[in-house]
This record gives structure tokens, C-alpha cells and sequence, in this order.
């Protein structure tokens, strides 16, 4: 057992405390003795034991992340919450250890390997951008901005993930176009009413499929709103302590900082791709535009214009109406246990792994554990927790807890949704939901595949912000093939999805493609507007919808405030194009499978070695060069983007 707190129950939290203090204790050791090493300084004496003390650290800040966002236990969450203060600190005091930094730059790489030249040439450059040659009154502060942002950030979660919101319907009529099982789950209740919530799977099948449209403007109005105002103040101190955090380290400004060690490299590079994007978008989303108004007008023949609220509704409309895919009717498919079954066989398709439960305990009766196998060998372990319960976190994510290291730790992960099928495993999803899953599957494969490094910090997910993305949006194309599908669709009477239907949902796929991409644009755009500039003055609610306005087809709806809830405006900070410009790679890599085939052991084995397997070991642009056998390129995201549109 990792943690105490993989359980649940009486004395848990208690046993957690210990473990969190014993692992703060044992990392702080360690630092004490570097900071005090007096004798050579050698990879044996400082490098060795710098990677014991980011193993423990890491090893404890992943669980509390976790645990603060999924853990039944409010004192658990708690003691996670305070856990996670206390790393912070304790990693603001080591990135600024004058003495530590000097001791790593005493020690000679000169003659090892590759691996331990770039650990030293990393952690050096780590020590540099955190400050630790400025003047001690000045490091002084960047400590207590560290600190402080640490408990922004996770005030500004807390908010999001408490304020559950809903409307209330008085007439089952009010349900009209919703699939039979959703109907069926919201009856009228002792009151005469139904509560509709912003919980995902209430939110997004009501907003797909409700003929009702004040009803979706209502559900989609508190959606956007919650956590305002509470995070509107939230999320300008977190700018403003940022913006001062950059320029005491010797900044312009947070996006200058943030951009150095992405693959874009600087502010310039992320502006001219949103610009570039948005422009090769723009006649694909004004002609999607003028189909889905056409399509409104049909139902309100006084509509000038198509709401954001409309968009998702009207779209499968379109997909049903033009391209013969019915949403309900290809749900049926997607039964949640068999998707969660396909998703392994899917995997030991392409890669010859294999799955097994993992007998060890969990934070919730809902959780599942599973073991990764090559061979008899384990080389992972992972924990499903995919159903939405109160106090969880509200969104799609994975969460490592701890990363591999050779000889020493297996790489562990959590993946953490909101599905529906926690009392019956053959309630149903939708497609997107399947996308979704298999996306984050992707994230946990990568953290998987990637835990046998040497040294902790290229363990993992470890490559640059703005490619983590790229492998996880490449997944997502096999749940568009009929041959992969085939191990992921089947309705309960047994039958797997027909080729047919494949057919029609590739087709109607790209449509919206436009639309998707300018909307994306307007948050990258977003993300990086509030952080390039001096925010003491900014506006949110205005800058926000200025850009919504520029970049977007569709208007900022009055009286939502979507910045207090878009945790990404915290978590990706300026680097939201990160989606889009990891896309670009995506359908890079995919060329090599769409050309050799969707189940070729053979590609599937070169990209396990070349792109998953290296983790942070070589930088981004090397491991898809590795793969494809050149650098990347932008041509086949712009074909994909400039296909035409085509309804009838």
C-alpha cells in the first residue's frame, strides 16, 4: 500500500497525517545534508540523493493532489490541502537554496552518460528560474508569493468544485429530445419538480439533446456561473502575484516566463500560431455558422443569430438530420462497463500488454485498481475512479501519484471522470464521453509506458507542457475506426455498432471542425491576454469578452462569467494554446498509422519506444522526429482543417 489514505473509514485520516509528516520529514533531511555536504560533490554524494528527495516529494505531492480533489473524508481532503501547502513551501525553499545550487554546480558530468548531463543541465536551469541569484530581500518575497499562490490556486478549485448548481423543471415535458434512460432518471420528485444539475452528466446530455431552449440557456447560464463572483477576486491575485513573481525573477511578465521552456519557445511564436490558426479556421467556421443559423430559423424563423447555449444542440441536429447519425440511437452502443473492457482490449491490441486486478485498497467502494503487465512482468498500476459523487472533483483528468523509477518505484495513476454506470455497468454514454475516456486513458499510458527512468524528473508525463497533450488527442481517432470500435460498441442485446452507422459518424466527424477550432482560439488567446501584461488594471469580464467577440463565431452570452470556473485559466496559466498547437502534432503522428494501419504492432511498438516510453528523457520535437523519421509538420492539421464542408 502507497498511502494510508487508499481507504476509507475510521482512523484513516489519522494514519495519513503520519505518513504525510513522515515523508515532509524525510525529504527535509536530505536537503539539510546537501545544503551541509562538505567533501567532493559528486553525481554519487549530491545527484543520487537529490533523486531520493524529489522521488519522497513527488511521491507525496501527487497523493495529496489527489486526495484533495477525490477523497470522500473531509479530513482527509483537509490534511491533503495542508499537505500540499507545506510541499510547496518546502519546494520554495529548496529551488531557492543558494547553497544546494552552488553544490550542484560543483559536480562534474563531464564524463556520465546523456541522462545524467541532461538531469544536471535541467536542474541548474530550474535553480536559475526560480530566482536563487537574487538579492535576499527579493528572495525573501518570491517565497511568500509561492506560498501564497499555492493556496490561490487551491481556494480557486475548491470554489469551482463545491458550487454544484441546477435548474429546477416542473413537467416532464420540459425533457423532450432527451435519450429514454436520462428521462427515466429525472422524474418528477415529491415536489412536482426535477432538478437539472451542472454536474456533467446532467449538463451535457440536456445541453445535446433538450428541444426545450430557455431550458438549456437557464442550465448553461449557471454552468458558466459557477464560482462567481467568489473566484473573480480569486483569479486576479493570482495574476497579480504572478506578474510580480516574473518580474522579481527578471521577467516582462508571466507569459514570458512560462513560454521559455515550451515548445513554442516565447510569446511571439504563441500569438502568431493563434492568429495563423484562427485565420486558416475562419471561412471553415463562417460556413458551419451559416448552417447552423439556417437550421435555428427552421425552429425560429425570427432568429438573427445562433446562441453559444445552441451550438452543441443544433449541431447534432445537423449530424442526425444531414448525416443520418441519430446521438440516442448510437448511445446504446456505448454501454459503460463494456467501454471501460474495450479500452484494454483496445490497448493490448495495439501494445501486447495486459490487464489485472489489483487487489489493494481504495478511497471509495466505486474505485477499481488495476495492474499493467508486459509479459509476467508488472510495469504499472493504476485506480479508475469514474463516477461523479459529491465533493469530487467535476471534470475528466489524469492524476499521477507516483512516477516510476528504475529499480526503485512502479509508476502509479489515477484516472479520474464523471461516467455514468456506478450501480449499473450497463448504463450508457455518450460517443464524446468515450472520446474522453480513451483521451485520458492516453495521459495514464504515457505515465505508464514512461516509469522506468533513472531519474525521477523525466519519469512520467515529463516532456513539455505544450506536447502532453499530442499522444492522448491522437488515441482519440480510434474511436472513429470501425475496426477499433468494434471492441468498444455493443448494445445490450449483444450486437456490435454496424459499419454503417461508423460510416455516417465519420462523415458528419469534421462538421463543426471550424467552429471548434476559432472557439479554442478565443481561450488561447484568453490565457494568454491576462497573463502578457501588467493585470493590475485588467478587466476580466471585458477582456474576455472582447476576445470572445474577436476570435470566436459565437457571442458572449450576458450575465455568465465563465473565468471564475475555467480552472485551465490557473492550471495551464498563459499556455491554453497548448491544445491546439499539441493537436497540430497529433495528426502529425497519426499520418504513420492512418498509412500502416490503426492496429499495427509494429508502428504501435515504434511509438511506445519513441514518444511514450523516453518521457521527459529527450525534448518533444526529437521524439516525434524519432517516430515519424523527420520533424514535424503543419500540413496534415491544415488539410484537416481545410476539408470542405459538406451537408446536404
Amino acid at each position: 500500500m502507497i498511502s494510508a489514505a487508499l481507504a476509507y473509514g475510521d482512523g484513516v485520516a489519522e494514519s495519513y497525517r503520519e505518513e504525510c509528516n513522515q515523508e515532509l520529514s524525510q525529504s527535509e533531511k536530505i536537503f539539510r545534508q546537501l545544503e551541509k555536504l562538505d567533501g567532493a560533490k559528486t553525481i554519487e554524494s549530491v545527484l543520487l540523493p537529490m533523486n531520493e528527495m524529489e522521488r519522497i516529494l513527488g511521491n507525496s505531492a501527487s497523493k495529496a493532489s489527489l486526495f484533495y480533489n477525490v477523497h470522500p473524508s473531509q479530513e482527509v481532503r483537509d490534511i491533503a490541502e495542508n499537505q500540499q501547502k507545506e510541499i510547496t513551501k518546502l519546494y520554495n525553499e529548496i529551488s531557492l537554496s543558494r547553497p544546494l545550487y552552488e553544490t550542484c554546480k560543483a559536480v562534474d558530468v563531464s564524463q556520465a552518460d546523456a541522462q545524467t548531463k541532461r538531469y544536471l543541465e535541467y536542474t541548474l536551469r530550474d535553480f536559475r528560474r526560480s530566482g536563487v541569484d537574487q538579492p535576499d530581500k527579493v528572495l525573501k518575497r518570491i517565497k511568500e508569493l509561492n506560498n501564497e499562490l499555492t493556496e490561490l490556486d487551491q481556494e480557486f478549485s475548491l470554489n469551482v468544485r463545491q458550487d454544484v448548481r441546477s435548474i429546477t423543471l416542473t413537467s416532464t415535458n420540459d425533457l423532450a429530445g432527451l435519450p429514454e434512460d436520462y428521462i427515466a432518471a429525472h422524474q418528477l420528485d415529491e415536489n412536482g419538480e426535477i432538478k437539472i444539475t451542472t454536474d456533467y452528466p446532467d449538463y451535457i446530455p440536456f445541453s445535446r439533446y433538450a428541444k426545450n431552449d430557455a431550458a438549456r440557456l437557464a442550465l448553461y447560464k449557471e454552468f458558466k456561473n459557477r464560482a462567481n463572483p467568489t473566484n473573480d477576486n480569486v483569479l486576479k491575485d493570482i495574476l497579480i502575484k504572478r506578474y510580480e513573481l516574473a518580474n522579481l525573477i527578471g521577467y516582462k511578465n508571466y507569459a514570458e516566463y512560462e513560454t521559455e521552456t515550451k515548445m513554442v519557445k516565447n510569446v511571439p511564436t504563441v500569438l502568431k500560431f493563434i492568429d495563423d490558426v484562427e485565420a486558416g479556421a475562419r471561412p471553415r467556421a463562417e460556413a458551419e455558422y451559416a448552417i447552423l443559423l439556417k437550421r435555428l430559423q427552421q425552429i425560429d424563423p425570427a432568429a438573427t443569430e445562433v446562441g453559444d447555449w445552441q451550438k452543441t444542440y443544433l449541431e447534432e441536429l445537423i449530424r442526425e438530420e444531414q448525416f443520418n447519425v441519430d446521438a440516442k440511437k448510437l448511445r446504446s452502443y456505448f454501454q459503460f462497463g463494456h467501454v471501460r473492457d474495450g479500452i484494454f482490449k483496445l490497448t493490448t491490441a495495439l501494445y501486447g500488454v495486459t490487464f489485472r486486478p489489483w487487489n489493494t485498497p481504495v478511497w471509495d467502494p466505486s474505485v477499481q485498481a488495476y495492474e499493467l503487465l508486459d509479459g509476467d512482468t508488472v510495469i504499472g498500476r493504476f485506480y479508475l475512479d469514474l463516477h461523479p459523487r459529491e465533493n469530487k472533483y467535476k471534470h475528466a483528468a489524469h492524476f499521477d501519484m507516483q512516477a516510476g523509477l528504475s529499480g526503485r518505484q512502479l509508476p502509479i495513476s489515477a484516472l479520474i471522470c464523471n461516467f455514468p454506470g456506478k450501480d449499473d455497468e450497463t448504463e450508457l454514454m455518450e460517443h464524446a464521453q468515450v472520446e474522453t475516456f480513451l483521451h485520458e486513458f492516453g495521459h495514464l499510458l504515457h505515465h505508464l509506458f514512461s516509469g522506468n527512468q533513472q531519474w525521477i524528473r523525466f519519469s512520467g508525463i515529463a516532456t513539455e507542457r505544450d506536447f502532453v497533450e499530442a499522444p492522448s488527442q491522437m488515441l482519440e481517432e480510434w474511436v472513429w475506426n470501425a475496426e477499433t470500435l468494434k471492441m468498444l460498441a455493443m448494445n445490450k442485446e449483444g450486437q456490435t455498432i454496424p459499419p454503417e452507422m461508423v460510416k455516417s459518424m465519420v462523415a458528419a466527424k469534421e462538421f463543426g471542425t471550424g467552429l471548434f477550432v476559432t472557439h479554442q482560439m478565443f481561450y488561447a488567446a484568453t490565457s494568454m491576454a491576462i497573463y502578457d501584461c501588467d493585470p493590475v488594471d485588467l478587466n476580466l469580464a471585458k477582456t474576455m469578452d472582447g476576445l470572445q467577440d474577436k476570435y470566436s463565431m459565437f457571442k458572449h452570452v450576458p450575465d455568465t462569467h465563465m473565468y471564475a470556473n475555467f480552472g485551465h485559466l490557473v492550471g495551464y496559466g498563459s499556455m491554453y494554446c497548448t491544445y491546439m498547437w499539441s493537436q497540430v502534432i497529433a495528426k502529425d503522428m497519426f499520418t504513420r498509422f492512418d498509412k500502416e494501419g490503426m492496429l499495427n504492432k509494429k508502428t504501435a511498438g515504434d511509438y511506445r519506444t519513441f514518444v511514450l516510453s523516453p518521457g521527459g528523457s529527450k525534448d518533444a520535437a526529437d521524439l516525434v522526429e524519432d517516430f515519424l523519421g523527420r520533424p514535424y509538420s503543419f500540413a496534415p492539421f491544415a488539410a484537416w482543417l481545410n476539408q470542405p464542408v459538406e451537408v446536404k
